[in-house]
């Protein structure tokens, strides 16, 4: 057992503290990480404010890279001294997914069996299984993916999270590759992930859609072709410009051929749905509330337009396959993820970076631990 610093959550819609915690050595099949970076995701913030569940005290932080400190019995995949990214997906091979060789869809990933608390023994709720906003961290060994210790860790801990849903939402999802077209409707930072992910697959045009100026501006370079402004003040409906910069590009093309809406509300996914070609694929990857509802559509309309309509959880990814190879794309200067980290900031300004995010001028921001 040792205690270091954390930011902890204690009730629905107040201020994070820090708190010194208490992070039991590994068990069996546990790895303790040393946290290096972790980013301030809106995943983070919806915990704080109950969106989640009411599971409090809540352990924040899961978009984190670090070096495993210690391991527990049986564990074999990683081992002390390795630089881990840290996943939220830790296959279990047991069950229906994993069984018939889909481990990207695991129904049962496994988070570690012992809990880490407060000094007074007061159980934490880790953020998404991993609880990474401290300085260090219990996780399951299988959490941990190794990768190339010589990359930058504020940048490829972004991996953990947003940065993979949105790639793998362009990638995995909606098999996005050269010769197709696609537009993404939100630039937060999953949305700029797919962007990103649709230029490395060698997608055109790549249509960015957002009503901030600032962020279109963004999105250009991160390999947008086009921006549509789709603000009321502009008077641009996104939905016939999509369209339009799509025929000019394919002749007869009636929409894009994949429409990925990282946004997470009915009104911009039935955007989605409308602006995407005739066999089109719709790719959901914005998160929406449990009280949304899918907008009202005529059936006629699903069915006369072919193609798919998708969810894309944490970009359908494989940590093991796909975070190791995303890191050598970075690191061939293929794929900049340097560009994702707005801000480098310490354990205690992470309750002024959830203010930022309702401003819209960072796309991440990097906690740094010593």
């Amino acid at each position: 057992m040792q205690q270091v610093r954390a930011v902890v959550a204690k009730g629905k819609g107040q201020p994070v503290s820090v708190e010194t915690i208490n992070v039991p050595d590994p068990g069996p099949g546990e790895a303790v990480v040393k946290i290096q970076a972790c980013g301030v995701c809106h995943t983070d913030l919806h915990y704080r404010e109950g969106g989640i569940n009411d599971d409090f005290p809540f352990l924040l932080g899961h978009e984190a890279a670090g070096v495993v400190e210690a391991v527990g019995e049986g564990v074999t995949e990683v081992a002390a001294g390795d630089f881990v990214v840290l996943n939220w997906r830790a296959v279990c091979g047991e069950c229906r997914a994993c069984k018939r060789g889909d481990l990207h869809y695991c129904f049962n990933t496994h988070n570690a069996t012992q809990k880490m608390t407060l000094e007074d023994g007061t159980e934490l709720s880790p953020a998404l299984g991993i609880g990474a906003f401290a300085e260090k961290t219990l996780v399951a060994a299988g959490q941990c993916t190794k990768v190339d210790a010589s990359a930058r860790p504020a940048a490829v801990g972004l991996l953990g999270c947003g940065v993979m849903a949105g790639l793998g939402a362009a990638i995995n999802t909606g098999a996005v590759t050269r010769g197709k077209s696609v537009a993404v409707i939100g630039c937060g930072g999953v949305g700029m992930a797919a962007i990103a992910g649709s230029a490395l697959a060698g997608a055109s045009p790549i249509i960015a859609v957002d009503i901030d100026p600032k962020k279109l501006e963004q999105a250009t370079a991160m390999g947008a072709t086009h921006t549509v402004d789709s603000s009321a003040s502009s008077g641009v409906d996104p939905v016939e410009e999509i369209k339009r910069i799509a025929a000019e590009t394919y002749e007869g093309a009636e929409g894009a051929d994949v429409v990925i809406e990282a946004v997470g509300r009915p009104e911009t996914w039935k955007q989605a749905f409308y602006a995407r070609d005739l066999a089109g694929t719709v790719v959901l990857v914005g998160v929406p509330t449990p009280d949304m509802k899918v907008p009202e559509i005529p059936l006629i309309d699903v069915f006369g337009r072919g193609g798919a309509l998708k969810s894309s959880w944490y970009g359908d990814c494989l940590p093991s396959r796909d975070f190791p190879m995303l890191v050598d794309l970075y690191q061939q200067g293929r794929l900049d993820l340097d560009a994702f980290v707005s801000e480098e900031i310490g354990i205690d300004d992470i309750e002024a970076a959830f203010e930022k995010m309702h401003t819209g001028d960072v796309l991440r921001s990097v906690v740094l631990f010593s």
